[in-house]
């Protein structure tokens, strides 16, 4: 559902209870007035020149009130507040609390399968002590590999936290060259920080020195990045106006965290985006969506079942785009396994359904409709996208 929604009904109801508000201020206002007017009669009674009777006063007091109704008029102002926010609490439990066992479907799981999925999630969020009562009981012993890798890793990024880099420097030498093959920068990263630490402190000896040592070896793939690091030793003493003052930011702390929690996974042949929290965020995101459709739609429960791919596109935005994809553009669809991709002679490319349509399905040659030149089904080549 959409926000708008949400927000037009609270709007309606932010209006009907500013309503409610000022009708009973109004009224409160005209009993007070009535009360302050028969007071002064009351008050007038006290001079033995006027001769008021107390009963006539209040008598006309209750005719008046009665006249324009006070109750009637507050209770038929709160009515309509409570119309309305009653309303928007349908609304909000409708759209908050659904019923989607609607969009449930019978599959079966392996148990196995899913208990190593819930594994590797919790290890890999550090989450040791869940992952070793889960390994356990589900009787896993394979896991315990992958429990003592990612105990590295976390210990690793411990000690980052503490503004120890040596634990993090040593994982970086053992697997440089696998680093240096995955064209990763993390290695430049960590000394870079220590080369900054140095020449905050204001020591150039040491920080040449270090360079020396530890940057000199980059110097082949990262030269720019080096040059800017040596320009801040003219610096020392007035770091505050060096134009590469960025490289102190305590942020860089933070990205050298993330840069290697995303190598170790790397190495490791995993994504650093978990599995499980990939399906579960893509299908928080859908879940709407398959609401609407057995909502709406009135789609039964058997075909919900047997049903292959939803009839309507879900985007769920680039984050969750893991490869390439194709949109035909004679049919503007998108390209699958049983429409893939093709390559035709000429160079341009179409998806196979197209040109078995252009083809009368492989009855004859056909012109490609981008140029004049003639191809076959047979000339034509399948893609395959990274």
């Amino acid at each position: 559902m959409e926000l708008n929604t949400f927000r037009g009904s609270f709007e309606h109801v932010v209006k009907k209870r500013k309503l409610s508000s000022s009708n009973c201020l109004q009224v409160v206002d005209k009993i007070n007035h009535e009360l302050e007017r028969a007071l002064l009669r009351v008050q007038s009674d006290q001079d033995l020149t006027l001769t008021v009777d107390p009963k006539s006063i209040l008598k006309d007091l209750k005719s008046k009130l009665d006249e324009f109704g006070p109750e009637k008029e507050l209770e038929s102002s709160q009515k309509e507040l409570n119309t309305n926010l009653s309303k928007t609490q349908k609304l909000l439990e409708k759209a908050l609390n659904p019923d989607i066992s609607k969009a449930n479907r019978k599959i079966e799981f392996d148990g196995q399968t899913m208990n190593k999925i819930i594994t590797d999630h919790l290890l890999s969020q550090g989450m040791f002590d869940v992952g070793d009562c889960l390994i356990k009981e589900t009787g896993a012993p394979e896991a315990n590999l992958l429990r003592s890798q990612l105990l590295e890793m976390y210990q690793i990024l411990e000690a980052l936290h503490t503004r120890n880099l040596q634990p993090a420097l040593n994982w970086v030498t053992v697997n440089h060259e696998k680093l240096k093959e995955n064209g990763s920068s993390l290695e430049l990263k960590l000394h870079q920080v220590r080369f900054m630490e140095l020449v905050q402190q204001g020591s150039q000896s040491d920080a040449l020195k270090y360079a020396r040592a530890h940057l000199a070896p980059l110097a082949c793939s990262h030269m720019d990045e080096i040059q800017k690091l040596m320009a801040c030793l003219v610096w020392i003493g007035k770091l505050e106006k060096c134009p590469y003052f960025k490289l102190l930011a305590i942020t860089n702390w933070e990205k050298l965290g993330d840069e290697l929690s995303r190598q170790f996974f790397l190495l490791l042949g995993r994504s650093c985006r978990l599995p499980l929290a990939v399906a579960v965020e893509a299908g928080s995101k859908t879940l709407p969506s398959l609401l609407k459709l057995m909502n709406l739609m009135g789609v039964k429960t058997q075909d919900w079942q047997v049903m292959e791919e939803l009839p309507f596109p879900v985007d769920l935005g680039k984050s969750f785009q893991f490869h390439s994809t194709f949109i035909c553009p004679v049919t503007r669809d998108q390209g699958t396994l049983e429409n893939p991709p093709m390559l035709l002679p000429c160079g341009h490319v179409l998806c196979r359904h197209s040109i078995l349509k252009m083809s009368k399905n492989n009855s004859r040659t056909f012109k490609c409709p981008y140029c004049p030149l003639d191809s076959s089904v047979a000339q034509c080549r399948q893609l395959h996208f990274p």
